[in-house]
């Protein structure tokens, strides 16, 4: 957590996100400063020149998404722990918000569907629900699943269920949801 390599760049900050050892700060000019272990998205350098006109930073276990104005997105940070999004980078336009597990990103595009990515035992593969994931509004994440608001206020969960990612007991209850928190674990 030793900031004072960077403490000069810290002014104006606006928004701050952590991995499980490294800092993002988002400045006022849209430039985002990091510091701590590369191993866990410290080190933006290689591609500190994207990172210009960022709106929202989020962050996994170990690596960072940053959503640009023009509503792409940037990540960085060890490839095994979502800093790698090359595999979806193709559909990441028009991306409105990001929500992380421990190991996974979910993007809500403006048209309101959902791309993401990173390990399926966190919430990455939304495959089997990827056609009820129209019309999101908001998405939250526990350790490791993830629950989307639609705009009909109907809930639609992926991941493992042992993390939330199964609803399929209480599904019927899931009506006028207005929003949702979640735990941990």
């Amino acid at each position: 957590g030793d900031s004072a390599a960077v403490q000069d760049k810290l002014r104006g900050v606006k928004q701050i996100q952590a991995t499980h050892g490294a800092f993002a700060a988002l400045v006022e000019d849209g430039s985002v400063v990091t510091w701590g272990p590369a191993n866990l998205g410290g080190d933006s350098a290689a591609v500190q020149d994207k990172l210009r006109g960022v709106e929202q930073i989020q962050a996994t276990h170990g690596a960072f998404a940053a959503i640009l104005e023009d509503g792409s997105v940037v990540t960085w940070g060890p490839a095994n722990l979502c800093g790698d999004s090359a595999a979806v980078q193709y559909k990441l336009s028009g991306v409105e918000q990001i929500q992380a597990t421990f190991g996974a990103f979910a993007a809500i595009l403006e048209d309101g569907s959902v791309v993401t990515w990173g390990p399926a035992n966190f919430g990455g593969d939304s495959a089997a629900v990827q056609d009820k994931l129209r019309g999101v509004e908001q998405i939250q994440a526990t350790f490791g699943a993830f629950a989307a608001i639609l705009e009909d206020g109907s809930v639609v969960t992926w991941g493992p269920p042992n993390f939330g990612g199964d609803s399929a007991a209480v599904q019927d209850k899931l009506r006028g949801v207005k929003q949702i928190q979640a735990t941990h674990g």
